[in-house]
C-alpha cells in the first residue's frame, strides 16, 4: 500500500485537474451520462408507476459510472489513453457489489450525521470522500476502504473540503441559472434542458473524488502535479 505524501494538497491545482480532465475526456464521459440519464427516462416513460425500480436502477447505474471515471482518471495518470467503454465496464465489474455496498454505507452515514447535527455529517463527507476511488482501485474490502480514505485524507481535510464546497456551488449555481432559463420552455423542453444539464453536471463529481484520490498520494499518484 502506498505511503501518504506528507505534503499538503492545494484546492487550487486540484479544482484545475478536475476541469483539465473534463474538458479533455468529455467526449467519453458527457456521452455516458447522457446514457445514463437517457436511460433513466426511458424505463420511467414506459414502466409508469415503477418510481421505487427506476430509483434504484439509476443508483446503480450511477454508481457503475462513477467506478467507470475512477478508472478512466487511473489510466490517464499512468499515461494510458486508449481506455474504451467496455474496458472501462470490464475493470469495474470486480469490485460493483462492493462497491454498491460502500454507496449503502457511505449514504447512511452522512445521512444520519447531517439529520443528527450538521457537523458529524461534513466530517464523514471530508473524511469518506475517496472511498469509492479506493474501493475501485485498491480493493481492500468494504470496511477497510473506509478506514483507508480516512487516513488518505488526514491532514488536508480543510483543502479536501475546500474542494468539495467548490465543485458542489459551481454544480448548484449552473443547475440554477440553466433551471431558471428554462422556466418558459415547456415541460418537455424543460426535461430535455434537465437532461442536457444532468448529463454535462454529472462527471464533475465523480471526477472531483477520483481527481482527490491521486492528489492525496493514492495509488500511482504523481503526487508532484499537485
Amino acid at each position: 500500500m502506498r505511503a501518504i505524501s506528507p505534503q499538503s494538497i492545494s484546492p487550487g491545482p486540484v479544482i484545475s485537474r478536475i476541469w483539465e480532465i473534463y474538458r479533455d475526456q468529455a467526449r467519453v464521459l458527457i456521452p455516458l451520462a447522457a446514457v445514463l440519464f437517457a436511460l433513466q427516462f426511458l424505463v420511467l416513460l414506459l414502466v409508469p408507476g415503477a418510481s421505487i425500480a427506476i430509483a434504484i436502477l439509476f443508483w446503480a447505474l450511477s454508481i457503475l459510472y462513477q467506478g467507470m471515471v475512477v478508472e478512466l482518471v487511473q489510466d490517464l495518470e499512468q499515461g494510458r489513453r486508449d481506455h474504451s467503454v467496455a474496458d472501462l465496464v470490464r475493470s469495474v465489474e470486480p469490485v460493483l457489489l462492493q462497491l454498491i455496498a460502500v454507496s449503502i454505507i457511505y449514504a447512511v452515514g452522512v445521512g444520519i450525521g447531517f439529520i443528527l447535527i450538521i457537523i458529524p455529517g461534513l466530517i464523514l463527507l471530508v473524511i469518506w470522500s475517496v472511498v469509492a476511488p479506493v474501493t475501485v482501485l485498491e480493493r481492500p474490502g468494504v470496511f477497510a476502504a473506509f478506514g483507508r480514505s480516512r487516513e488518505l485524507v488526514r491532514g488536508n481535510g480543510w483543502n479536501v473540503f475546500a474542494v468539495i464546497v467548490i465543485v458542489g456551488l459551481a454544480v448548484i449555481i449552473i443547475s440554477l441559472v440553466v433551471g431558471a432559463a428554462a422556466v418558459g420552455l415547456g415541460t418537455v423542453g424543460r426535461a430535455v434542458v434537465d437532461w442536457v444539464v444532468a448529463s454535462a453536471l454529472t462527471p464533475v463529481s465523480a471526477l472531483a473524488a477520483a481527481v482527490l484520490y491521486f492528489a492525496l498520494g493514492g495509488t500511482g499518484a504523481p503526487g508532484a502535479i499537485y
